[in-house]
């Protein structure tokens, strides 16, 4: 064997020793993982963020809370201003003062127009008794007068007075439909009294709702993430204060390819395992399944082609299990979902649900 022979030789030998050990390496790691059953997405730990924000435009006027601190619903965050809302408060209080004054005097003014009113009435029934009277006299004696009894002149004087309690009669209805149109206007007077009362009431409770509104409170249990405004800081309508995210809403988002994301049910078994704690198995349960999918292929597909469309999934996990490690929760940490494909599979040891950490 020549020279150049002999070296061709040891070269295939090297070449064949060092691909026997990469093939036995690729099956001992394929031996050791859990199999065709099981599939895998990358993704990271994410939670629901809440912006803690101002309804209205103000000054901060003090921050109770620092990034870190774990907060309860309902518990205040920060507090705005409220010199303003104050003085506008203490003028509607006077304006309703003024109102309810004024609803006083309206009654007041009814009463006496009822009274007034009764005077008239009593004076139409005074009136109507004289009509009658002399419609009586009259009667008579025009009966008188065609006998001879009476004279001529008797008989003008009792039509005269006849007449005239007709007309007093007239003046005294003219009178009481007056004093009916004056209680009324009265009352009218007390409704538009009473409707500035419940204006400056509605008024108050506004100015109430923004009090209560310029104390900042947590919309729900969670940990503050950033204080974004400091006291002092004007801020406009909306502006956010702090950023907080909800540790009983926490999930992990991954993408699974087309072929198995069809296979993937709601509700579905999910173990996560994270990057900083790998002999944690934290159990989770599918969540969402996107319906389209998140990469477009080009137009021609191949094969391979169309093993790039991946579909997004969403492994909730349980909000019980959360609460009882809510110091522990961490947002943003990486790792891989494990779901099981194959019904017939088991979960081997090193993905098995494990929460202990050694």
């Amino acid at each position: 064997m020549t020279p150049s022979g002999k070296n061709r030789f040891i070269l295939l030998m090297i070449l064949s020793v060092a691909l026997l050990g990469a093939w036995q390496g690729w099956k001992s790691y394929q031996n050791a993982g859990p199999g065709e059953g099981f599939v895998s997405g990358n993704g990271r730990i994410e939670a629901t963020e809440v912006n803690v924000a101002t309804r209205f435009g103000g000054r901060l006027e003090t921050l109770m809370v620092k990034e870190g601190d774990f907060v309860t619903a309902g518990q205040v965050l920060a507090e705005m201003d409220t010199a303003a809302l104050q003085a506008q408060k203490n003028q509607a209080l006077a304006q309703q003062a003024g109102a309810e004054a004024s609803v006083a005097s309206a009654r007041s003014q009814v009463a006496m127009r009822q009274s007034d009113l009764a005077a008239l009435q009593a004076s139409l029934i005074q009136a109507k008794i004289q009509y009658d009277n002399a419609q009586l006299r009259f009667e008579r004696s025009s009966k008188l007068a065609k006998n001879g009894s009476v004279s001529v002149q008797v008989l003008d004087d009792d039509k005269a007075t006849l007449r005239s309690a007709e007309a007093s009669v007239n003046v005294a209805k003219a009178q009481v439909a007056a004093g009916e149109a004056a209680v009324e206007a009265a009352r009218a007077q007390v409704v538009g009294a009473e409707f500035n009362v419940g204006a400056a009431k509605a008024a108050i409770e506004n100015i109430d709702s923004n009090l209560d509104d310029s104390l900042l409170r947590a919309p729900r249990d969670g940990r503050v993430q950033f204080v974004v405004a400091q006291p002092g800081e004007v801020l406009g309508a909306g502006g956010i204060v702090v950023n907080m995210v909800d540790l009983t809403d926490v999930y992990m988002t991954f993408f699974l390819p087309e072929t198995v994301a069809g296979r993937i049910a709601l509700g579905q078994d999910v173990h996560l395992v994270l990057d900083a704690a790998p002999d944690v198995v934290i159990p989770a349960q599918v969540s969402f399944v996107a319906s389209t999918a998140q990469f477009t292929p080009r137009t021609v597909e191949t094969a391979s082609e169309r093993q790039k469309l991946m579909f997004r999934v969403r492994a909730q996990i349980s909000e019980e299990l959360l609460q009882q490690y809510i110091d522990q929760v961490k947002t943003g940490l990486p790792g891989v979902a494990w779901l099981k494909v194959d019904d017939a599979a088991s979960w081997p040891d090193n993905l098995t649900v494990n929460l202990s950490v050694e």
